[in-house]
């Protein structure tokens, strides 16, 4: 049988073997703990992203928030849009009463007596058909040159539009009041003419693209309308018409685009659905 005092014995020895064990192994896990805490990883963590390092916030898509690309709430853009589109008709009927008034002064043109309004000898249609279409040309020049991606910035200020504005009365006028010993040698003028004025206040392809398009369409269209009796014109050589019509309808296309141009500048993108 044991002895009481051997039993006490070993009991307390092996109690302070584990007593001596326990405090070992705790300082050296607090130990590592501390080094975790200290480590600039951690610290990095525990203070949050840099501000300065933060990646810049890209510009917000143009349907977040409902608003357009120009920051502007989604009915400016068709707002803005209604205006310059009254604006390019004004400027169209301006321009058609102005400078139909030469060619029927200079016995150009020919209308029937019956559709001559009292206003600058035109007829009635010719404004409102030239508003119109002046208002479709200025608002797709812009147009076209933000689906190609190639805004146009060539002389991009008023005191440009209103020198191609005059510059496209002088050309109209010479139209009217040149004499040449053929109506060859006046429309090869008036081409040259009107290649200098895209050169001076365009120089784009879409532009140059665009008067040719309009050139053509405008040509076709009055030679069906003087084909079918509407008016008509004196010594015409080239089927219905005088041959150098369509550098009127090119410079006048190229004129009238600088306009719109201008007019879109600082506009606000239209709002996309997505």
């Amino acid at each position: 049988m044991p002895r009481l005092d051997d039993h006490c014995w070993s009991c307390s020895c092996a109690q302070g073997a584990r007593h001596r064990g326990l405090p070992g192994a705790g300082a050296g896990g607090l130990a590592a703990k501390v080094g975790d805490m200290l480590s600039p990883a951690t610290l990095a963590a525990r203070r949050g992203p840099d501000p300065d390092s933060a990646p810049a916030r890209g510009p917000r898509s143009p349907g977040a928030g409902g608003r357009g690309a120009g920051g502007g709430p989604p009915g400016s853009w068709h707002h803005h849009l209604v205006q310059r589109s009254l604006v390019l008709f004004s400027v169209g009927v301006v321009l058609a009463l102005v400078l139909n008034l030469l060619q029927v002064q200079r016995n150009v043109t020919l209308f029937p007596e019956e559709v001559i309004a009292t206003i600058f000898s035109s007829a009635w249609w010719v404004p409102p058909c030239c508003g119109t279409a002046a208002a479709v040309v200025g608002l797709l020049y812009p147009c076209i040159d933000s689906h190609l991606g190639e805004p146009h910035k060539f002389k991009r200020e008023w005191a440009s539009v209103m020198r191609c504005v005059a510059v496209f009365v002088g050309i109209n006028h010479a139209s009217a009041k040149l004499d040449f010993a053929n109506n060859v040698q006046l429309s090869l003028t008036l081409a040259a003419l009107s290649l200098g004025l895209w050169w001076t206040f365009d120089r784009s392809r879409s532009g140059l693209g665009l008067g040719i398009t309009i050139a053509f369409l405008a040509t076709l269209i009055t030679q069906l309308l003087v084909y079918n009796g509407v008016y008509q014109y004196t010594s015409p050589d080239f089927l219905y018409i005088r041959s150098w019509l369509p550098c009127i309808f090119f410079s006048g296309g190229v004129t009238v685009g600088n306009i719109g141009r201008q007019l879109a500048m600082g506009v606000p993108e239209k709002p996309h659905s997505d």
